[in-house]
Parts: C-alpha cells; sequence; structure tokens
C-alpha cells in the first residue's frame, strides 16, 4: 500500500516512559514539511499523469520536416503510466522517516542511560552528604551529652558539699541551743512552792 500524505498527517506514535529525545513540535513541524513537499510532488505527478493521457488520446500532428526538441509531454509520454516514480519516492520518504525514527530512538535510549547515571550519582551523593551530615550532628549530640554529663557531677559535688556544709550549720547552731539551754537552767533559782 503506497504512502500518502494523509498517512503521515494521521500517524501517531506510541508516548514512552521517558519525556527526552527531540523535541515534539519541531518533529512536528518537520513532518507537516514533508507532507507539503510529498503533496506537491503527488499533485505533480498526477499532472504529468493526466498530460500523459491527454497526449495518447490526442491526435497525432503531422510530423514536421523541422525538428524541434522535445517537449516535456512528449518527453513525460516516454514513461509508462506503471511507472514507479511515485513509488520510488515514497520509499525515499519511508527511508528518511526509518532514519529518523532510529535516531530518536538511540538519541532517547542514550539519553534515558545518561539519565540513570544523573540519577544514581545524585542518589551516592545525596547518601554521603545524611551521612555526613548525620556523623556531623552525633559528634555535637555527643559533645553536648559530654557537657551535660559535666554539668550534671558538678551539680551533684556542688549538692554534695551544700549538704555537708548545712548539716555542719545546723549542727552547730544545735550544739549553741542545747549549751544557752543548760546555762540557763544552771543559773535560774529554783521554783518556789506556796502553801495554799
Amino acid at each position: 500500500m503506497a504512502l500518502t500524505p494523509e498517512d503521515i498527517v494521521n500517524k501517531r506514535f506510541q508516548s514512552t516512559k521517558f519525556r527526552e529525545g527531540y523535541d515534539p513540535d519541531e518533529v512536528d513541524d518537520f513532518l507537516d514539511e514533508v507532507v507539503v513537499a510529498m503533496r506537491h510532488l503527488t499533485e505533480e505527478n498526477d499532472a504529468l499523469k493526466a498530460e500523459l493521457e491527454q497526449a495518447r488520446t490526442a491526435p497525432q500532428p503531422e510530423p514536421a520536416t523541422l525538428e524541434s526538441p522535445p517537449s516535456p509531454v512528449s518527453t513525460a509520454s516516454t514513461f509508462s503510466a506503471d511507472d514507479p516514480i511515485d513509488a520510488e519516492g515514497t520509499a525515499n520518504l519511508l527511508q528518511l522517516a526509518r532514519r529518523l525514527h532510529e535516531e530518536h530512538v538511540r538519541e532517547g535510549i542514550q539519553r534515558r542511560d545518561e539519565l540513570i547515571a544523573e540519577g544514581h550519582a545524585q542518589a551516592a551523593r545525596i547518601v554521603s552528604e545524611a551521612e555526613d551530615e548525620h556523623k556531623r550532628k552525633m559528634e555535637l549530640f555527643e559533645q553536648e551529652r559530654t557537657n551535660i554529663q559535666t554539668t550534671i557531677d558538678q551539680l551533684r559535688s556542688f549538692e554534695s558539699e551544700y549538704r555537708q556544709s548545712l548539716r555542719g550549720f545546723i549542727e552547730n547552731q544545735l550544739s549553741t541551743l542545747d549549751n544557752a539551754n543548760v546555762e540557763g537552767s544552771v543559773g535560774a533559782p529554783a521554783p518556789t512552792v506556796s502553801a495554799g
């Protein structure tokens, strides 16, 4: 079956998982140019076939004594109606389309591989950065933990010293109080008992 300009216009391709590759608008513009060129060739081919048919059915003039250069109609009449000019153009167009398709596929695969490699490199970089960040934070936490532990030890030591100091102060006060009571009871007059 011969390829027609409408076949090119109506052709739809399946989309791929990867969006990378040629710019779809640029490809569509090029295919539009191909369609215009193919329509022009088809119209020209139809016109030549019509001229050929007209030349075949028209009465042939008497041969002139002077030879004139062959006209485009007489040149066209040397080709048969079944001449594969249209088939050759279609084959060339198909070959061009196949080559473009193969280039698109090859570049798509190349771009896919580049994206995968970039993804792996980015993933490795992110993991490395995360590990470095984790290590840095763990060092900070360990330093903070050491500082907090030192502060706790200092507070416990202060508490122990403060308790001892407070205990000594209270015991000293109690001792002073006991001494004051003993002295007060020795120097005080004996209680008198009244007869009632």
